[in-house]
């Protein structure tokens, strides 16, 4: 190996470990998913929760709380009590109140309005070990091609959680050669401008990865609909981690053929079980 190619490995190396430090810091934070101690699906039914203040319920409006007396929520900046009502939420949208060290997380998944208490002391974010990967390899560093749909389709894909569906607006598909073969994965949008997602899993799901899910961003395509997948960037969901997710699964047909060597492999916390 020349002394160029040993500096460009060593490059690739340390941006990927750059970018695994930092998202490993991400998952553990403070009030990140691994922070979750419990799922509440709200009714229309005024409900207590355990360690939490207040009854809740879901409205026409959205979701609301009653405040019992000497209870206090930080909302937004502001100390509330009584009748709290957070207005309709968006889909894959959410709220945050916050009482000593715990923030709830009010969301809506599926349709429906859910609470997620969050907690720093919780067993799962204090017992972190990290999560084990394959080493970084430039051979998973593949160009592609984003090949746009007329019109966005709607996607409806399932859940981890039991009879709900998540649905996705999927902007076109992304194209890559691998091992003599063609493959198409649908593409959703991402969380900055133009960039997107992929859902997939592979001939690994299941073996050494997480089965039921891995995630890749994909930064926004060239002008020409260049796109780059680097599986060496590959995620689990929180799924992976807690049983108090409702991540989305991958769309039918984005299941790869080969084995996809790169990214997270399954997390200590579910090798253990």
């Amino acid at each position: 190996m020349t002394i160029a190619a040993e500096t460009t490995t060593t490059a690739f190396e340390s941006a990927w470990s750059a970018w695994h430090h930092a998202h490993e810091a991400d998952r553990a934070s403070a009030h990140g998913f691994l922070a979750i101690t419990a799922l509440h699906w709200l009714t229309a039914e005024p409900t207590a929760y355990d360690g939490l203040p207040g009854r809740w319920w879901s409205s026409e409006d959205g979701p609301v709380v009653e405040l019992g007396d000497g209870e206090t929520l930080l909302v937004d900046g502001d100390t509330v009590t009584g009748r709290v009502a957070f207005g309709a939420i968006p889909e894959r949208g959410g709220r945050i109140a916050a009482f000593g060290d715990v923030v709830i997380e009010i969301a809506k998944r599926g349709g429906s309005d859910l609470l997620r208490p969050r907690h720093p002391g919780h067993p799962t974010r204090s017992g972190y070990r990290g999560t084990p990967t394959y080493a970084p390899d430039g051979a998973w560093e593949i160009e592609g091609r984003f090949v746009p749909f007329d019109q966005p389709v709607e996607v409806t894909v399932g859940s981890v959680a039991e009879g709900l569906q998540h649905v996705y607006a999927a902007p076109g598909e992304v194209e890559f050669s691998r091992d003599g073969g063609v493959h198409r994965l649908t593409a959703f949008n991402g969380h900055t401008p133009g960039s997107l997602f992929v859902l997939f899993t592979d001939e690994t799901s299941g073996v050494t990865t997480y089965p039921a899910n891995r995630s890749l961003a994909v930064a926004a395509p060239g002008y020409d609909g260049s796109v780059v997948l680097d599986f060496n960037r590959a995620v689990n969901l929180p799924c992976a981690y807690t049983d108090f997710a409702t991540c989305p699964l991958p769309p039918a047909g984005n299941r790869l053929p080969f084995a996809v060597e790169a990214g997270e492999k399954i997390p200590h916390e579910r090798s253990a079980r």
